[in-house]
Parts: structure tokens; C-alpha cells; sequence
């Protein structure tokens, strides 16, 4: 049984959803705090707690170096507790142990054990290390997946153009080869879609082969709002190119050039009529609905696009819009190349975060984007229902999203720990705990408020 066919069978709905938003958000937690836990280790600090989850224990065992591991009631996070530190995020330190009905003081043997009585550079090596370690996770997983399963890779061809679309309007042509983007090169087609994403409405700088001839382009993709299936509402750019990867079933064409077909003109007379405009440039509908049509321009380079050979086959009466060569492949790398390519992707999955963060904080993107756990788990379901590497992927994705904005300089976060080592660094001493105690309070207050309004979104999209 493939894991395709487990997960048809286990998909029943919500709790399908809810397992695998669980799983792989236990897997991210505990990769997280595995880094804390190493490292500490490494540099002789003491780890009281290893936590999946808050709050009531319902598992857990001793180790020989007295660390408690264990999986705790509310799945939606984890800790490690430091030897020396008030609570699991080490916004306080305490030189009193428990030792069993009582209480008494470090002694010297103990307090080298402490996270607080670590030199600067080890305590920031240790918060550094949550953050750090979802970024390998993630570069090894997509370095393992080019490797043993291969990048998917679209050629960065426009293989049509909608009609009325920007790239229509600013002359986008059949076979256009998109070279660069505001001076960043483009390699795939999904480079196209990443840029135009978070692109909405701002003018960008195209440079674009045509033939032999190399042209400049500048387009602004038009902003859209869409829905997906569970309700919620996200922006996009949308330029107006069709990826290689499509392929049109010719029946399903109800004009050419705005001629209508006839009802009652069978596939293979609408075939003749496709085939009889090879090598030409025409404009193609396609309807969505009852009320609202595709017109897209195309230029069908050859017959051997469209497959006819076979009346039998599957594939009989399906236009590919470009040349075979063009459509989507499985490039299987080495070890180097792969590698290589999983550093681009987490460098492009990181920019693309901070790029939509900035948008989100000067208005020009609308904050009600902001996703929380309903959201994210039903991200999780749907990338399992598709299959083991789409969950692989959207692992990879989250985990680097999770390294990203854990390094946000925000106070309880391991960024705003690290900015205060930084000042600590400079002033040759570290900030006042009382700053420190402030600053935690308002950190606290700030992550309450961003997870509240959040979560808020998510139940608002599903509701109304």
C-alpha cells in the first residue's frame, strides 16, 4: 500500500486535518528545541526540561544527565528549561534549587551548570541554535528531495498570455523567455509566480528574450484577492503568463479568434481547426463558468503538441501550448548541485517572508493575511492529502518560517534574547533587569495579541 492510498483512507475530515497539522508541527517543535538542547549541552549547561507541548505531563522519562523528556497536554509548542533560568523562556534567572520539600541555594558546582552564569557568547551560540537548526532541517530536506526525487523545474516561458491581463497590455508575447526580474535572474517559471506574488500592483523591470532579439519590459501585475476552499482571503500579483506546464483538452474550446464553435461540431473537427492554425498566433476561449471565460493567446508551434496519434489514448484531442522540451521536468541533481539549490530555496522562502511582512506592517498588504493555527492546519491536510514529498515541501517551508521569525528582534523570542546579548557584547555588561523585565511584559503582551488576532482571522474567513 503506497502512502497515497494510507492517506486516502485516513483522510476523514477534520481530525485528518488535525493529525497532520500535530505531526509535523511535533516534528518542527522538537527540531527546534533539540538545537537549544545541543548546544546547551555542548557548552555544560544543564537541561532540566525537554517539553513537546504545554502544559500537564502525560508522558515522559528521565535521562542519565537528569533531563526531563516528555510530551505534555496542548500539542501547539514545546520548551526546554535551562538549569538557572524562572521559566522555560528564560526571562528570569534564580540561584535557588529544589531539592525536594526544600529550597537553598546554588553552590558553586551548580551555578557553573547555569544557563545565566554562561559567558555572552555561549548563551547566544544556545538561543542562536533553535532558529539555526530549523534552517538545516530544512536545507537537508530539500537538498534530500533534489537529490533522490528530483526539483521540479518549469522553463520560465510564457507559454500564453491572458487577454486584458497585464502582461497583455504591456505586450507580452507566445514563447517569451523571461530572463530577469528588477535584475534577479529567473530560472523556472515558479521564479515568475514567486515575484509577481508578492510583487500585488508594483511596477517591475522584465528583461525578456524574444527570438534572438532581448527585450525590456516594465509591467506592474494586477492585484487580486482570491479565496481558497476553506474561506480564507489572501492578495497575489497576477501578471497574466500560463506556465508551460499547461495543457488545454481541445473540446473544452468554445471560440477561436471570437468565432464560437458550433454545438453540435465534434472534437474532430475541432482539431482540424486547431490544427490548420499551427505556427500562427490566435486567441483561444476557455470557459470558467457560466458567466466569466478565459481568452488566451497562443502560438502552437507544431502538430506533435497535440496528441491525436491515438483515439484511444488518454491523451487524445490535448493541446500542449508550447514545444515538449518547454513543459515541466524532474531534474535529479548531485549531492553539490542539490545542495546548492536548497540553500536558493530557503534564501528565496526567507526574502519572500520578510518582503510580505514589510507589506503587511506599511498597509500595502492586508493584515487579515495574517494566518494562525486553523490556517496553517489546514495547510498541513492539504499538502498530505497530495502526497509525502508536497508535505515534505510544506515541512521545509514551515520550518523555515519558524527559524525566521523566532530571529525577529522581539523580547521572549530568540531574537529579542539575542538583541540583548548584542547589547550585553557592547556594554561589557548585561541590560538591567528591570529593562529586561519590561521589555518581556511587553513582548508577551505583543506575541498574545498577534497569536489572538491571528487565530481571529481564521475563525472570521471560515465563518462569514
Amino acid at each position: 500500500m503506497s502512502f497515497s492510498d494510507v492517506l486516502e483512507m485516513m483522510s476523514g475530515g477534520v481530525p485528518f486535518y488535525v493529525a497532520a497539522f500535530i505531526i509535523v508541527l511535533s516534528i518542527l517543535v522538537f527540531v527546534h528545541e533539540w538545537g537549544h538542547y545541543i548546544v546547551a549541552r555542548m557548552c555544560g549547561v544543564r537541561v532540566e526540561v525537554f517539553s513537546i507541548g504545554f502544559g500537564r505531563e502525560l508522558i515522559g522519562f528521565n535521562d542519565k544527565h537528569g533531563t526531563r523528556w516528555k510530551f505534555s497536554l496542548v500539542p501547539l509548542g514545546g520548551y526546554v528549561k535551562l538549569f538557572g533560568d524562572v521559566d522555560p523562556a528564560s526571562a528570569g534567572k534564580t540561584e535557588e534549587v529544589e531539592d525536594g520539600d526544600t529550597i537553598r541555594p546554588m553552590t558553586e558546582a551548580e551555578k557553573k551548570e547555569a544557563f545565566f552564569s554562561q559567558p555572552v557568547w555561549k548563551r547566544a551560540a544556545v538561543v542562536f541554535a533553535g532558529p539555526a537548526i530549523n534552517y538545516i532541517f530544512a536545507f537537508i530536506l530539500l537538498g534530500g528531495l533534489f537529490m533522490y526525487h528530483g526539483q521540479p523545474i518549469t522553463p520560465p516561458v510564457a507559454a500564453a498570455v491572458v487577454e486584458g491581463s497585464s502582461a497583455d497590455e504591456h505586450g507580452f508575447k507566445p514563447h517569451d523567455v523571461i530572463l530577469s526580474i528588477d535584475g534577479k535572474n529567473i530560472e523556472t517559471f515558479q521564479d515568475i509566480r514567486r515575484e509577481m506574488l508578492i510583487a500585488l500592483d508594483e511596477e517591475k523591470h522584465f528583461v525578456i528574450k524574444r527570438g534572438e532579439q532581448q527585450i525590456d519590459i516594465h509591467a506592474a501585475p494586477k492585484r487580486d484577492t482570491f479565496e481558497d476552499r476553506f474561506g480564507f482571503k489572501q492578495s497575489r500579483g497576477l501578471l497574466g503568463l500560463i506556465s508551460p506546464r499547461h495543457a488545454i483538452r481541445i473540446d473544452t474550446i468554445a471560440s477561436i479568434d471570437g468565432i464560437p464553435f458550433a454545438d453540435d461540431l465534434t472534437k474532430e473537427e475541432k482539431i482540424e481547426a486547431i490544427r490548420s492554425r499551427f505556427g500562427t498566433t490566435f486567441k483561444i476561449e476557455i470557459p470558467k463558468s457560466e458567466d466569466e471565460s478565459d481568452i488566451l493567446t497562443i502560438n502552437p508551434l507544431s502538430e506533435n503538441n497535440l496528441f491525436i496519434s491515438d483515439k484511444n489514448a488518454a491523451e487524445y484531442g490535448v493541446l500542449l501550448i508550447t514545444g515538449a522540451a518547454e513543459n515541466r521536468i524532474l531534474v535529479q541533481h548531485g549531492f553539490g548541485k542539490a545542495m546548492l539549490e536548497a540553500g536558493k530555496q530557503c534564501w528565496v522562502i526567507t526574502r519572500s517572508t520578510l518582503e510580505a511582512l514589510g507589506q503587511m506592517v506599511v498597509g500595502t498588504r492586508s493584515a487579515t493575511e495574517l494566518g494562525g493555527i486553523i490556517r496553517i492546519g489546514a495547510l498541513a491536510g492539504d499538502m498530505a492529502k497530495q502526497g509525502l514529498i508536497a508535505l515534505i515541501m510544506f515541512t521545509a517551508l514551515l520550518s523555515i518560517n519558524l527559524g525566521f521569525i523566532n530571529l525577529l528582534p522581539i523580547p521572549l523570542l530568540d531574537g529579542g534574547h539575542l538583541m540583548f546579548y548584542f547589547f550585553e557584547a557592547i556594554r561589557g555588561k548585561p541590560v538591567p533587569e528591570q529593562v529586561q523585565e519590561y521589555a518581556f511584559r511587553a513582548g508577551l503582551v505583543f506575541l498574545v495579541g498577534i497569536m489572538a488576532f491571528a487565530n481571529l482571522n481564521d475563525i472570521i474567513q471560515l465563518v462569514l
